[in-house]
């Protein structure tokens, strides 16, 4: 896979632009993934992100236990597979990974699901702060621990979408289902500028 790492200074960035992401959690055996259009980035040393997981689903009892979390930004070729982990609760159907035919590698640090295909991963842990908002908000506040990215379409420290292929673009959720593909830059970067 062309996973590479990202340096931790940099690992904001894979949220920057606002993509729709998959929230990873395992506790006792149990995995789930969701999909989330609520999620960026807090901070850049250390890199922090917020997320929004209702209390009622099945990650967010796995996150609250463990205390752990992944963050996965999927590719427009993971439309269906967003879609599917997205539409339908784990408490209601433990198989659904399964039935949404999500491949995915425990990561490292956490045992969260890294899904295969996407082209971003994030393990983080949850931060102390998030016991104040995750009650009533519902937002979900954490350190990022580690971070990789598909070097296809993110190397240097930024995003170079134009380099690969289409399907490899970032989902941006507009509602009721409907995404839309990270575009063409408006004014490019050169590398030096990253």
């Amino acid at each position: 896979m062309p996973m590479q790492p990202v340096p931790l200074d940099k690992a904001s960035r894979l949220l920057n632009h606002g993509p729709t992401v998959l929230v990873g959690s395992a506790h006792g055996g149990r995995v789930n993934l969701m999909a989330a259009a609520w999620a960026m980035p807090l901070d850049f040393v250390p890199p922090k992100v917020a997320v929004v997981i209702d209390k009622a689903t099945l990650t967010r009892e796995l996150v609250d236990t463990s205390g752990v979390l992944s963050v996965c930004v999927p590719c427009v070729a993971q439309a269906d597979l967003t879609r599917a982990v997205g539409g339908e609760s784990g408490k209601d159907h433990p198989d659904k990974l399964q039935r949404s035919g999500v491949s995915f590698e425990p990561g490292p640090l956490t045992g969260c699901p890294l899904v295969h295909g996407a082209i971003a991963w994030m393990e983080c842990r949850i931060l102390p702060a998030t016991a104040h908002v995750a009650g009533p908000h519902d937002l979900i506040l954490a350190e990022v621990l580690s971070a990789w990215a598909d070097d296809r379409v993110f190397s240097n420290g930024r995003w170079h979408f134009e380099k690969g292929p289409d399907g490899l673009r970032s989902l941006h959720h507009v509602a009721g289902g409907f995404f839309y593909a990270t575009g063409a830059p408006v004014a490019p970067l050169t590398d030096e500028l990253a």
